[in-house]
């Protein structure tokens, strides 16, 4: 039985804002833990000492798990109540995080991380189906909606920050004990201010494309990752054919099934599609950049972890303002040209990083992070709006999953892709003593020569890999330029605007 919100009130309405609150913690929480380990990943390598491999694995399984459990928790959730799945995730997640602060060995901090993964998965897709379900007005929906993402654009912004200052005072484990304080608030409050709600769907979430669509995603990067970690081999090729394999499988399944798990019907909309493809390629340029940078400035200009984060700030500041500020212009200038903005002034933002060098850069890379803030931003906000705004609210769940898994599968793809082939770089070019820098630069004996050519070729990773996400981006804008009406409307958008006439043109 689908539950209807009630006629607006201000009881109503007070009960709508502190139950976005509440659901904003999680959020703030899921999105920061893709990124929280950015600054940290150095003092990781340092006590639990991690192959390549491994640490590619620690900061990449969580964004992994998270992707590819995303649509099947948004189903679950529509089919089988969204408060219950919230509770059950929350739950798992602070479990996660705790044994992820304590883990003594690798394989075990892989785990944990892992586990935190499968929780998230429950909390975004639901989260973002109960806002559309809290607000019955279409202005006040689109401004909770554009609150969210502003939350989740900045749990992906400041979740290195945060982690530079836990650093700075505190063992590494301590950036994910943050988690436990907002986790024990939500299974505190959501009881009380979050209803539980159903969607009338029928059908069972099909087991079979559950597993295909993880196993598949897994095995096809694994291959990746083991190519560029171990040279190019027939295991690497195995994996990475198997995965594709697995992944056609599934989606030919979801094109025969009565009630399929991913509806790649809504991608016949132009707009719909470039937009989900503008939810993965930024975040996948985003993360790898700042995995990469954070790695610049503390392993190759010795740059202090607290200063480090601290760099961050005018990046975050600029990508949550446009996060917020973007439902608004959209309505005005259209989704096109929003689209346009994102991807262009993402691709200048990335080639700022080319003038960085072994001796200096730090300026370039705060002018990157800013320029390129306004593209995230953008990509965070419209990415959101589109999805929920496409589909009839029964369907909120799983259109919501679809554009979070775009935004996780581009977080988790930008480390495993593009650090691969930084790692590949560094590899080839380097003085080929170790597979990483830190492991490189923490080799007794090492001459300066030695490490300043170590040095030279990761940045020179860095810079392929900045050139080839900004010539992506650019031919994304490109396909946008063409593909797209000069004056897209949504149904969102429609609803928006007719709402946004009959109000007088102000907001309330």
């Amino acid at each position: 039985m689908t539950s209807h919100p009630a006629a607006p009130s201000e009881s109503g309405n007070l009960r709508a804002w502190l139950g976005l609150l509440v659901v904003l913690g999680p959020v703030l929480l899921v999105s920061m833990d893709g990124s929280i380990l950015f600054l940290a990943m150095p003092r990781i390598s340092q006590e639990l000492n991690p192959t390549a491999d491994q640490a590619l694995w620690i900061l990449d399984i969580y964004g992994f798990a998270v992707g590819s459990l995303l649509v099947a928790f948004g189903n679950i959730g529509d089919r089988y109540g969204r408060l219950r799945l919230l509770m059950i995730g929350a739950t798992f997640f602070g479990v996660g995080s705790a044994a992820a602060a304590f883990a003594p060995t690798t394989e075990l901090l892989i785990a944990a991380r892992a586990v935190m993964g499968i929780a998230g998965a429950t909390l975004l897709p639901s989260a973002l189906a109960v806002l559309s379900e809290l607000y019955a007005d279409s202005r006040r929906r689109a401004q909770a909606i554009g609150i969210f993402a502003a939350a989740f654009a900045a749990g992906f912004a400041i979740g290195p920050i945060i982690g530079g200052l836990l650093l700075e005072r505190f063992w590494w484990g301590s950036v994910f004990l943050v988690n436990l304080p907002v986790i024990a608030a939500f299974l505190c409050f959501a009881p009380v201010l979050l209803r539980e709600v159903r969607a009338t769907r029928p059908g069972r979430v099909d087991a079979i494309s559950v597993v295909t669509s993880a196993v598949g995603l897994l095995l096809a990067i694994y291959g990746v990752k083991h190519a560029a970690a171990e040279r190019l081999s027939f295991s690497a090729l195995g994996f990475l054919g198997l995965g594709f394999v697995v992944l056609g499988g599934f989606v030919r399944r979801q094109l025969r099934l009565e009630h399929p798990l991913m509806e790649f019907s809504l991608f016949r909309d132009r707009i719909f599609s470039i937009a989900i493809v503008t939810g993965l390629l930024p975040l996948a340029a985003w993360s790898a950049a700042a995995y990469l940078a954070g790695i610049y400035l503390q392993s190759v200009l010795g740059v202090p972890v607290i200063e480090a984060a601290l760099l961050a700030l005018p990046g975050a500041a600029v990508l949550t303002a446009t996060c917020v500020v973007t439902p608004m212009v959209v309505d005005r200038v259209g989704k096109r040209t929003a689209l346009l903005v994102c991807h262009f002034s993402i691709a200048a933002g990335l080639l700022l990083l080319l003038p960085t060098t072994v001796t200096g850069g730090i300026g370039w890379y705060v002018a990157s992070t800013v320029v390129a803030g306004v593209g995230y931003g953008i990509c965070f906000a419209v990415v959101a709006d589109t999805a929920v705004g496409a589909v009839p609210p029964e369907r909120a769940g799983s259109a919501g999953a679809i554009a979070e898994t775009s935004n996780e599968i581009g977080n988790a793809l930008g480390i495993a892709l593009l650090g691969s082939l930084a790692a590949l770089l560094f590899r080839l070019q380097g003085p080929d003593l170790a597979p990483t820098l830190d492991e490189t630069l923490q080799l007794p004996g090492l001459g300066s020569a030695l490490a300043a050519d170590a040095k030279g070729a990761f940045l020179s990773g860095l810079h392929v890999v900045a050139v080839t996400a900004s010539l992506l981006h650019v031919v994304l804008g490109l396909v946008a330029l063409r593909w797209l009406p000069r004056d897209p409307v949504t149904p969102a958008g429609l609803e928006a605007a007719e709402s946004s006439s009959g109000a007088g043109g102000g907001v309330s």
